[in-house]
Formats: C-alpha cells, sequence, structure tokens
C-alpha cells in the first residue's frame, strides 16, 4: 500500500517538532489525528485512537514512551521512533523497530514510514 494516506499519531513533547512533522506528513499526504505531547496523554491516544501508524520521539519530558509502543503493539499498529538519540539511545528489547534520527528530511520520514509498515 505505498502512497496509501494513513491516519498518523505523532508522540512528541516539542510542539514545534510536532508541528513540522505534521507538515510533512501532510505533504506527504497523510492526515494526522493526533497529537500527544504527555506520556498519560499519548497512551490514552495510542490504546484508541483510530490510527493507522504513529511516530514516537523516545522521550517525553524525561519519560520514555515504551509504554506506548506496547500498547501500539499490542493494537497491530506499525510504529516508528524518532529521537535526537539515534538508534544507540533505544533499549535494547526494542532494536526491531525502525529508528529515524533528528533532524531528518521528507524523504527520509517518508523511507521510513514505508520500511515500518512492510516489517
Amino acid at each position: 500500500m505505498a502512497g496509501a494516506k494513513l491516519r498518523i499519531l505523532i508522540v512528541e513533547d516539542e510542539a514545534l517538532v510536532a508541528m513540522l512533522i505534521e507538515d510533512v506528513l501532510n505533504d506527504l499526504g497523510h492526515e494526522v489525528v493526533a497529537v500527544g505531547g504527555r506520556v498519560a496523554q499519548a497512551l490514552q491516544l495510542a490504546q484508541d485512537a483510530a490510527i493507522d501508524f504513529a511516530i514516537l520521539d523516545l522521550n517525553l519530558n524525561g519519560a520514555h514512551t515504551y509504554s506506548i509502543a506496547e500498547a501500539l503493539r499490542a493494537r497491530g499498529v506499525p510504529f516508528i521512533f524518532a529521537t535526537g538519540y539515534g538508534s544507540g539511545g533505544v533499549d535494547e528489547a526494542w532494536t526491531s523497530v525502525r529508528v529515524l534520527a533528528k533532524p531528518f528530511e521528507p524523504h527520509q520520514l517518508a523511507a521510513a514510514i514505508e520500511e515500518a509498515r512492510r516489517a
């Protein structure tokens, strides 16, 4: 389903970064359903929102987003981590998840989404 319009959840605590990611996703033809900037809020969205994909910052105000990743995995929703820490910052249990290092270019985000959806 390359090129299909996806309903996407963004989990990001920096408002400006979230807006930039949203703009890129809109330009790629996707719909941003919600943005979660706190773990509790994002976890609720990951459990309940009608989404096809999610982009998770690894760290929200000092708290890891692994509980959100668990909720997405339980629902079968593909996701990536987008983080300034790079893949080295991801816990060993999550090394199978695609990591997109910030900052990234729009084509890198598009490729990461497609790769994660095929995995």
